[in-house]
Formats: structure tokens, sequence, C-alpha cells
């Protein structure tokens, strides 16, 4: 996973907690931005092993590794998810902001979630990128079509309000569930339509 500087820190933790309670681990890249943006909207004052705890709504204390959480430093591109070697079942960059979107259509590898990106692409591994700004520019829609071509999928965070959210989280569940979806991670999140229309709302 990686975590850029575009608003939508709250669909990365959601994202995380979920990958981790369905029994999986998650290898995260965090930008300087994403940290930043972690600092701004989740209160994370460092990414150290209190505040992953913290992020993945693990217990106090506790050491994220032992809980399947692995955090790399953004510029280690020589970390193991850059490596083609690394075996691994997707990755999704959420959010993503348009400036590593462009990047990974340019081809730059120059920090660690471009470069795991790649990695994805290139081993023709999942690759979901959940773009989080609007309104896009003519340099984004043609990264997205580049990223489309070359085998990721793009996956806005649109939140769909056909199921009357009456809350933030269940607009973030929304968006988490389908980033979900595309990774092939079961979830309890009730966001399918049959639900819906099961209870008659």
């Amino acid at each position: 996973m990686g975590v850029t500087g575009a608003s939508g820190a709250l669909y990365a933790q959601r994202v995380v907690r979920c990958i981790l309670g369905a029994g999986h681990e998650v290898h995260l890249a965090v930008t300087p931005y994403g940290s930043r943006l972690f600092h701004d909207e989740l209160g994370l004052e460092r990414l150290d092993d209190a505040g992953l705890a913290s992020f993945a709504g693990l217990p106090e204390g506790a050491d994220p590794r032992g809980h399947g959480l692995f955090h790399y430093p953004a510029r280690d591109v020589g970390a193991p998810i850059g490596s083609g070697s690394f075996r691994h079942d997707g990755m999704v960059i959420v959010p993503c902001s348009s400036h590593t979107m462009n990047a990974l259509a340019s081809g730059a590898g120059d920090t660690l979630v471009t470069r795991a990106a790649h990695v994805a692409l290139k081993e023709r591994m999942p690759l979901v990128i959940a773009h989080r700004e609007s309104p896009l520019t003519l340099i984004d829609i043609r990264s997205m079509e580049t990223l489309t071509l070359s085998g990721a999928i793009i996956a806005p965070c649109s939140p769909g309000f056909y199921l009357l959210p009456r809350s933030v989280e269940e607009v973030v569940d929304f968006v988490a569930a389908r980033l979900l979806d595309l990774l092939r991670v079961e979830h309890g999140l009730k966001v399918r339509w049959e639900v819906f229309l099961e209870e008659g709302a």
C-alpha cells in the first residue's frame, strides 16, 4: 500500500484495518506529504511503532510487525516491496495524488511508492490507484489512460449515496469496500446493492 498527500487519510486507515482484520499483511510506504496528511487529518505525530499501532487500531504498545503491518521509509527504493522478487497479492495507492499518479505514468520511480507500483505493473500484479483530486487536468486524464493501458485500475475515491449514509464513516466505508473488492480482500462492510434492496431503503 502506498499513501500520498492527497486528502483522504481515513480511506487509507479503513483499508489497512480491514486488510489486517482479514488476516493479511500490509506493507506500507508513505510519501513525505502522506506523513503530513496523517498528521493533519488523523493527528499522528510520527510513523513510529506507537503511531502505526494507533493508525491500524492495534492495542497500545503493540508491535505493528507482529500484527502484519510493515512500514518502509519513503525514499528506500531498495526496500523489499521495490523488488520484483517480492511476491504479493496486489497494491493500492490510497489516497493517490495527481503528482504521484502523473509521476508513475511518466515512468518515474524515485520514491518507494512509485517504484513499488512500477514493480506491480511489470510483474502483472493488481495495481489499484485511488485518485482523490478534482477537477482533473488533461495531464491527469492522459495519465489515467496510460496507466489503464499499462494494466492499472483507476478507482477514484467517489462514494455512492444510495445506502443513505448518515456519517462520514459510512461514506468512507463505501470507498474502502470498493478498493478491497478490487484487491479481492474479503470484508464485512455493508455496502452491497443487494443489502440496500433487502433492507427496503
